[in-house]
């Protein structure tokens, strides 16, 4: 992913590293917050590899609690099985609000994928607050012979089992983005697993697999320079980063409805007041202009919503992913 990142100019390391410059220390603070927290340095752990778009949303946020709270918020990649074990290694540590959780729409996946989970999503971690929301998008090289999605579902219906869609690997969220397009569309897609993002887009560029259910912020450097030819993106709305790109729901697929995302948790027993305030904290952040100009460059929205709004949005996540995973017939091996 981090060559996709680089394809459009600067990289997302250079992108950051201006961005801290020009901000400076952005007014997080308030008149209400605790003169206790934070007293040493802060952990956001994020349970995937460095350079994901977990890990560069991570470091955008830490960067800016830096700068607003005078200590250190430093990012911590735990990644393995699925997310699984930077997730569980947050749900089991001290609730003293110096260690945090961010990631990925994958935590609404686990459950489905993960029966013998040794922690608990629901009441093992509590909601911070979104941070940000990312479409998928469909993407195929430009030599492609189908034009618009509805061509593309037409192949792949003529020729079941022939359209190949690689993935970063089995149960991410590529594979699922894909899984569900298969059940909506009555299309019999072929699932080829890969080994990260990177691998996901050689595989496309090089005519191995026909297409992949890319999250946005991982093909759109390419997809500006018309290296790869978009499709459609997943969500009810067009996505701000490919205007002239329509829906799945436009293009007569009205069931078809993947927002991809990045959220802040803590453990259970954080208090209150501390969660409250690094709400607070991650809303003011990401109302900031160059915070919300470097999410739009990665096709992401900023959300910034408070602890109810988003533990009800993930209590609704749950239980649809598993139902999906399930109707798909997905297993880990």
């Amino acid at each position: 992913m981090m060559k996709q990142a680089q394809a459009g100019g600067r990289s997302w390391k250079q992108r950051l590293l201006i961005l801290g410059l020009t901000l400076g220390a952005w007014p997080l603070q308030s008149g209400a917050q605790s003169a206790k927290w934070p007293e040493k340095p802060v952990r956001i752990v994020t349970p995937f590899g460095p350079g994901g778009g977990t890990d560069i949303f991570a470091r955008l946020l830490a960067q800016q609690l830096t700068e607003a709270y005078g200590q250190q918020f430093l990012v911590e990649n735990r990644p393995g099985a699925g997310s699984t074990i930077g997730t569980e290694h947050v749900a089991k540590s001290t609730p003293d609000g110096y260690t945090w959780l961010m990631t990925s729409a994958s935590f609404a996946f686990v459950p489905g994928l993960y029966p013998k989970l040794r922690y608990d999503p629901i009441k093992d971690l509590i909601r911070v607050s979104q941070v940000v929301t990312v479409p998928h998008v469909i993407a195929v090289l430009p030599s492609f012979p189908a034009k618009t999605l509805q061509d593309f579902v037409k192949l792949a219906r003529e020729r079941p089992g022939q359209v190949l869609y690689a993935s970063a690997g089995a149960g991410s969220a590529m594979h699922l983005a894909g899984a569900l397009f298969g059940l909506v569309t009555q299309s019999n897609l072929t699932h080829v697993p890969y080994k990260g993002g990177g691998a996901t887009t050689t595989a496309v560029m090089s005519g191995e697999a026909t297409t992949a259910f890319y999250t946005i912020e991982t093909a759109l450097a390419l997809i500006q320079a018309k290296r790869l030819r978009a499709l459609a993106v997943s969500t009810r709305e067009r996505s701000p980063a490919l205007p002239d790109v329509p829906t799945a729901i436009e293009a007569g697929f009205k069931d078809y409805d993947v927002v991809g995302w990045f959220g802040l948790m803590a453990p259970a027993g954080t208090p209150e007041a501390i969660v409250n305030q690094l709400s607070t904290g991650t809303a003011k952040a990401l109302a900031n202009p160059s915070v919300r100009e470097f999410s739009a460059k990665q096709g992401a929205v900023p959300v910034g919503n408070r602890p109810a709004e988003f533990e009800r949005f993930v209590r609704d996540e749950i239980p649809r992913w598993t139902k999906i995973i399930q109707q798909a017939g997905v297993k880990l091996e």
